[in-house]
């Protein structure tokens, strides 16, 4: 993907389409890969490292110039963005070992409340009258996505199952670690090239949780080659198009923008959840997912007026 700019506001969105596309199957590999075994902390250790090992070296090969300007202040935001990536995939990757795969992914789509909230409070950054409408209206379709789950068949707070809901509280950190992911990204995407911004940010997640694998005692060989093949097919789905994607965007559109973009996942986890898991989303589901998409429409009108401001 190359780093130059953007010429047309369609890049920016087809970037954001791949990446939402890509993303969706996340919880739907990650579900298979446990189904296999393996430990919750394994996958997204593994996930990560697989991820590292092709844009190091492309960022190494690439931006040594970039490299040796690079200031102390951007090298430890990389970081900073790699230790949240990290989190985000520890909290949210094992709560679905606890709660459904929709609360899982509509709850971890929360992000769009924390980011707002912080570049407003962080940045100054003024969220037009449509932005706002636009988180609110998926927000409020997230919440009924995730309340309809907990309801009578689902697995959540109606049914009073503590299990379900330690996996919700999870997916909610998730939700916190990747705002702070997509906010650092948003300043450092600004003035650092995308090989040199996921180089940084993807070893250091990696470290990160291969680090905190090996302090735990996670087991991260001797699964089945399913397994891997499930882990292999998240890392080059998922991670290196889905979420490169979204750090390409970043460059252009808000943090905002492209929280609320994302939360076309629980859409998309739904339509991959029926032909491969038999689960089959009831007419108000549908209905909560139209209401997200709306939402997201209505913020993209707000961001692209905003941008032709600037």
């Amino acid at each position: 993907m190359s780093d130059q700019p953007v010429r047309t506001p369609a890049a920016a969105a087809g970037a954001l389409v791949i990446g939402v596309i890509a993303v969706s199957s996340a919880a739907i590999l990650i579900s298979f890969a446990r189904a296999q075994g393996i430990a919750a902390l394994a996958i997204a250790a593994l996930r990560m490292a697989l991820a590292a090992a092709v844009v190091a070296p492309i960022a190494l090969l690439r931006t040594r110039a970039e490299i040796r300007a690079l200031t102390p202040s951007d090298a430890a935001l990389g970081v900073l963005s790699g230790i949240f990536l990290a989190l985000h995939f520890g909290f949210w990757t094992s709560s679905l070992d606890s709660t459904s795969v929709m609360s899982s992914v509509v709850l971890v789509s929360t992000s769009p409340l924390f980011v707002g909230a912080a570049s407003a409070l962080l940045f100054r950054e003024r969220l037009r009258a449509g932005t706002l409408i636009g988180i609110g209206a998926a927000i409020a379709g997230s919440a009924a996505v995730a309340l309809l789950d907990w309801g009578p068949g689902g697995s959540g707070l109606i049914r009073g199952d503590v299990g379900a809901l330690h996996g919700d509280i999870l997916a909610l950190f998730g939700a916190v670690s990747a705002s702070g992911y997509l906010l650092v990204g948003r300043r450092l995407r600004s003035r650092m090239s995308l090989s040199l911004y996921v180089g940084i940010s993807y070893v250091t997640a990696a470290v990160a949780l291969l680090g905190v694998a090996a302090l735990t005692a996670t087991r991260l060989a001797g699964f089945p080659m399913p397994a891997y093949f499930w882990v292999f097919l998240l890392a080059l789905g998922p991670q290196l198009l889905g979420h490169t994607s979204y750090n390409y965007a970043l460059k252009y559109v808000s943090a905002t923008f492209v929280t609320v973009t994302m939360l076309g996942e629980p859409i998309g986890a739904s339509l991959l959840a029926i032909p491969l898991l038999a689960q089959v989303p009831s007419a108000l589901r549908i209905a909560a997912g139209l209401c997200i998409l709306a939402g997201i429409v209505i913020a993209a009108r707000a961001e692209a007026g905003r941008r032709a401001q600037i």
